[in-house]
């Protein structure tokens, strides 16, 4: 069994490995939220790391004061990107919000702020992307390119608000969670949110504990989403399907169980192997697509990585 440590590395990796996606197969479905915002998402069966979908969802705020987007997915397909935001409007790029630093929601972030738009993230994201990727993300993101890195950022406190096209836009910087710093962004007059990571409905939960994700810091985000999201509100995740709020608290349920249980076995001195060999997702499988398949490169499933992922953090929470 790999430790905890390179298991959350590789799984990071893996999931913008430029070699294991073909980049030329990859097309995108432009999905209509309102009358003016959007979401595009990428081909599935494309990208091993994100099967249902490649790379990250790209939300776009179209009209005549310019393009927002949300996210830019992987830099390869930057131009695909662009041509589905010009068959929406022709107008310029104004403002590019990343939800969090991973290379399938930054990579394509320089293309876009070269066309003009204004680069905003969180400031834990700025202060990752100071560093480089790792090797094997290779095309997919560049780490040299100074266009990459965020001109404004944000962190905990007020929202910061963009107004344009005649939508309120806010900017809502939540703390460690999926990574070290994640945005969500709340598009009030449609009523749409585009949430990131931390909420995946393909597979199971993710966090990135290598740059500061934590399972804690869900359940937290998730609290303050449950506070903005109304019962009809958009909840558009990163990865997996459009959801509403009734979805959210199944969902917070689950990893309040799983990682009860994990803390339990822990308790009574079980190993990491112990813990994963006693399926202690078992019950949710059927209802989470992707869950029990297979990750690439051995790493199991994303129900062993979840379980991985919570048994580390519950073992440093003790220390």
């Amino acid at each position: 069994m790999k430790t905890i440590g390179t298991f959350i590395m590789l799984a990071i990796s893996l999931s913008a490995l430029a070699q294991g996606i073909d980049y030329s197969k990859v097309t995108f479905k432009t999905t209509p939220l309102s009358s003016n915002v959007y979401v595009l998402s990428g081909s599935p069966g494309t990208d091993p790391g994100h099967p249902e979908a490649a790379g990250a969802r790209v939300g776009v705020l179209a009209g005549p004061d310019g393009i927002l987007l949300v996210d830019a997915s992987y830099a390869p397909l930057s131009e695909k990107v662009e041509a589905a935001v010009r068959a929406i409007s022709p107008a310029p790029f104004r403002f590019l919000v990343n939800t969090h630093f991973h290379p399938d929601h930054t990579g394509g972030d320089p293309y876009f702020v070269k066309k003009g738009a204004l680069l905003i993230a969180h400031e834990k994201a700025y202060e990752t992307l100071l560093k480089p990727f790792p090797a094997a993300v290779g095309i997919a993101a560049s780490s040299t390119d100074p266009a990459r890195l965020p001109v404004m950022t944000l962190s905990s406190g007020a929202p910061v608000t963009i107004r344009l096209n005649g939508e309120t836009v806010d900017l809502i910087a939540i703390g460690p969670s999926h990574t070290s710093g994640d945005v969500m962004v709340r598009f009030e007059k449609a009523d749409v949110i585009m949430i990131g990571d931390f909420y995946r409905n393909y597979g199971y939960p993710f966090v990135d504990g290598g740059n500061g994700g934590n399972f804690g810091g869900v359940i937290a985000a998730l609290d303050t989403l449950l506070t903005l999201a109304g019962p009809n509100t958009v909840l558009v995740p990163g990865h997996g399907g459009i959801i509403h709020r009734a979805d959210l608290l199944s969902y917070q349920d689950m990893i309040v169980s799983v990682r009860t249980a994990v803390r339990g076995m822990i308790d009574e001195g079980k190993s990491l192997k112990e813990v994963l060999d006693a399926k202690l997702t078992a019950s949710y499988d059927a209802r989470v697509p992707g869950g029990a398949n297979p990750l690439p490169a051995g790493l199991g499933t994303s129900a062993d990585r979840f379980v991985g992922e919570l048994y580390n953090e519950v073992k440093i929470e003790k220390k």
